[in-house]
């Protein structure tokens, strides 16, 4: 898909990516080799740039944690388009994602959660590209208490 069909359907979904974020410790946002980034884990962020707080399944329910999901996928494609030069027409297949989602031991709903960035994934790169394989894991707690965090593998052309 072309950087203008992806820009197109990112206007339409009402979308500006961000900046590649500032590591908060000592790792960088994402590395090459070969074909393949790795995206460091982004974690879910309030509009105002503050951590997305909150344990599933104790102060957060599904719904919500499928729209901090959703907007890791936007920062995680904010980095993506960095690591592409810019041209996210670069991305040939998102191949993986994994998602951390903070939950007590009882809440199993982490693979919904997670749907709110897949899906995102997908409207914007299309089935072809954007479908990709995936992990969700139900953790005890994430960096600065977010509520859910994501890391990403793409290959690009």
């Amino acid at each position: 898909m072309s950087a203008a069909a992806i820009q197109q359907r990112l206007t339409d979904l009402g979308i500006t990516l961000p900046a590649v974020a500032v590591p908060a410790a000592a790792y960088v946002p994402f590395v090459q080799t070969g074909n393949l980034v790795f995206v460091s884990g982004h974690i879910a962020k309030q509009p105002n740039g503050e951590p997305w707080t909150g344990q599933l399944g104790l102060n957060m329910d599904t719904a919500t944690g499928q729209q901090a999901a959703r907007a890791i996928a936007i920062d995680l494609m904010g980095t993506l388009q960095a690591a592409c030069g810019g041209d996210l027409g670069r991305v040939k297949r998102i191949v993986k994602l994994m998602s951390l989602v903070n939950s007590t031991p009882t809440f199993t709903e982490q693979h919904l959660v997670t749907n709110g960035a897949s899906e995102l994934f997908q409207a914007v790169f299309g089935a072809e590209v954007g479908s990709h394989a995936r992990s969700a894991f139900g953790v005890a707690q994430i960096p600065r208490g977010a509520c859910v965090e994501i890391e990403l593998i793409a290959e690009l052309s």
